[in-house]
């Protein structure tokens, strides 16, 4: 089966027209390396200087494609020029071939050639002037290193900055997709985040506005509606500075709107007051110090998504808030009596046991919730522990 040799590249056909046209325009004038009268010139006369040209050109056309193969026939035509008088472009299209096996060959030949040259160089140094005892006889090495180690060497240096300037754009494309990878991932975190508040800030309000509207539509009771219709306010107008301060967050520093500051601890009595008004009967008893601002703010959440939730779901009874502060960590603990509902006072969208418990893992603390029996029956139970430690940094809403 034929072996089919690829095809050449147009810069390497434009080169091999270029050799044979320059060795033909030597030959042409008569200009040959070394006069017909020397011993060596075992091929005297004009025309057999064509043949080891032509076989030159010919392999320029694979220096690219396949430099293994052309370098091998190049070096049986250069071996078949020195027996001629010889053409200088033949030689110097041998360079050429020298070169290219070395950047464009495969990385063991890229890194034999150049030490088999170096020895062929030093070997046609030394040899001959060991035999000769003549100074001329230097010049065999010299010319070999020339034509051979000089041309091999400079190769493989061009391939090494190649592979470092390609080694260097692959770091820059990983570095970039790591870039990349990084923002779609802190994208992704504040997209989260900001749901998470936007669930927290606003569910508390809607969900006391929906079940009191409800009541207010439903009810002939004139005072019984004015109270419902001054609840619903009082969750409207809260649910409005809620908003107001998520919509500073997203603004910009040089916009009109300052970002207000984040709810703390210290408004859990507030957030507890407003839960009784929506009907709820509770318990606080916080108890935490001082804590950092992002285990401050993940308590105040968990708060306040336990005491919505035990606004929608729980059944008749009392709700208990705990926080304590022992061992090194923040204890949140919300409990309720088990609502056994077809459906929720109030809609909503599931996603407040998921908020609660990403705040918690983002603190490294741990979180559980559900159904559990207590002496007074069966209670929904929320409970957190959020590690506390001052090296803190950051908000993690």
């Amino acid at each position: 089966m034929a072996v089919r040799l690829p095809r050449p590249r147009r810069f390497d056909v434009y080169v091999a027209l270029g050799g044979l046209l320059g060795g033909l325009l030597l030959w042409g004038v008569g200009l040959a390396t070394r006069p017909h009268t020397e011993a060596y010139v075992l091929l005297p006369g004009r025309w057999p200087v064509l043949l080891p040209l032509l076989v030159m050109a010919g392999c320029e056309l694979l220096r690219r494609t396949a430099p293994r193969t052309a370098l091998l026939t190049g070096t049986a035509a250069i071996v078949l020029d020195t027996v001629t008088q010889g053409n200088l472009v033949t030689v110097l299209m041998y360079t050429d071939l020298m070169y290219a096996a070395v950047l464009y060959g495969p990385p063991a030949s890229a890194h034999r050639i150049p030490r088999i040259t170096g020895l062929l160089s030093l070997a046609g140094t030394v040899v001959p002037f060991a035999l000769w005892r003549e100074p001329e006889a230097l010049l065999i090495g010299v010319i070999t290193g020339l034509v051979t180690f000089g041309p091999a060497s400079t190769g493989l240096i061009v391939r090494n900055h190649r592979e470092a300037a390609e080694a260097a754009r692959l770091r820059a494309g990983q570095t970039a997709l790591l870039a990349e990878m990084d923002r779609t991932q802190a994208v992704t975190a504040e997209r989260a985040r900001m749901a998470r508040e936007l669930h927290d800030m606003v569910a508390n309000h809607l969900s006391a506005i929906a079940i009191h509207s409800t009541a207010a539509l439903s009810l002939q009771d004139q005072k019984t509606s004015q109270e419902a219709l001054t609840v619903i306010r009082e969750n409207s107008v809260a649910g409005l500075a809620e908003m107001r301060r998520l919509i500073g967050i997203l603004r910009d520093s040089s916009g009109d709107v300052e970002p207000v500051a984040a709810p703390t601890l210290d408004g859990l009595g507030a957030l507890v007051e407003n839960a009784r008004t929506n009907g709820l009967h509770i318990t606080l008893d916080a108890a935490h110090g001082t804590v950092p601002a992002p285990v401050e703010l993940a308590a105040y959440r968990i708060v306040q998504e336990s005491l919505t939730n035990a606004f929608k779901h729980a059944g008749p009874g009392r709700v208990t808030v705990t926080l304590a502060r022992q061992d090194g960590a923040l204890t949140v603990s919300v409990t309720s009596p088990y609502g056994d509902r077809d459906q929720p006072s109030a809609p909503g969208s599931g996603a407040g046991l998921i908020g609660m418990r990403e705040r918690t893992a983002l603190l490294d603390g741990t979180f559980e919730a559900g159904p559990e029996d207590s002496p007074d029956g069966k209670i929904w139970a929320v409970r957190a522990t959020l590690p506390v430690h001052e090296t803190v940094e950051g908000d993690t809403a």
